[in-house]
């Protein structure tokens, strides 16, 4: 059974049946979460789709680059792939590849993803030296 998941679903107990049980299924939408808050910082926009129906092994993740371009990410145990070119859209048809990681993906999606990566890098190296480490 599918089930739309509103916000308040994310804080799921093993009591919950309308989308997981976390006591034997991981919570992909969990993954989904921390998928978004590692590379916020390099990306126009990025959150997980309240629209799309959840599934325990399948989120969906809405990403503007920085470029401008928007996506709707598959995140599953296979990895990250593009499944849409708007927010909340699944195109069935689309067969594109899997990543392992979404900087993988990022890295072939933005070119300004990776120089905003290598910026936030400097910057905490340049944190460490500063506090002399």
């Amino acid at each position: 059974m599918e089930v739309d998941c509103q916000p308040e679903d994310t804080m799921l107990s093993k009591y919950d049946d309308d989308c997981v049980d976390l006591g034997s299924v991981k919570d992909m939408r969990l993954d989904a979460k921390a998928v978004v808050n590692d590379v916020l910082f390099a990306v126009a926009e990025m959150h997980v789709s309240q629209s799309l129906n959840c599934a325990p092994d399948i989120a969906y993740i809405n990403l503007e680059t920085r470029e401008g371009n928007r996506y709707c990410l598959e995140l599953s145990d296979a990895g990250l792939r593009v499944v849409g070119y708007s927010f909340d859209q699944v195109d069935e048809d689309l067969n594109t590849q899997y990543y392992e990681t979404i900087y993988s993906l990022l890295d072939t999606l933005s070119p300004s993803y990776i120089q905003a990566f290598g910026n936030a890098l400097l910057q905490r190296l340049e944190k460490l030296k500063q506090n002399g480490q």
